[in-house]
């Protein structure tokens, strides 16, 4: 992995799936259930992804405008990709907690 930033891009992708699992796999004896809490749950952690993409979006044009970070579209979109991965999964397992 010495000085190939594709290699990290596509291991990203691996390491946002990993997570999906995890994040699944604690989720599961709530997601089989299909009650109205679940549901909450599911619309608001897409609802609270959203303005996170929005936010990822907007950082990551800012920082390849500014040239303060060379990357390729390829590596962006994994980027991208792997973050919104994370961040949907996580916010339905904090949301769990919350209700």
């Amino acid at each position: 992995m010495t000085g190939d930033t594709g290699l990290l891009s596509e291991n990203l992708i691996w390491l946002a799936m990993a997570v999906m699992a995890f994040c699944l796999s604690y989720l599961f004896p709530q997601f089989i259930q299909k009650d109205e809490r679940m549901k909450l749950i599911r619309q608001k952690g897409i609802f609270f992804s959203f303005f996170a993409f929005l936010f990822y979006s907007i950082l990551l044009t800012t920082l390849l405008h500014t040239n303060l970070i060379q990357l390729t579209g390829s590596e962006t979109i994994s980027i991208l990709t792997s973050l919104m991965i994370c961040t949907v999964f996580i916010s339905w397992v904090v949301l769990s907690k919350i209700y």
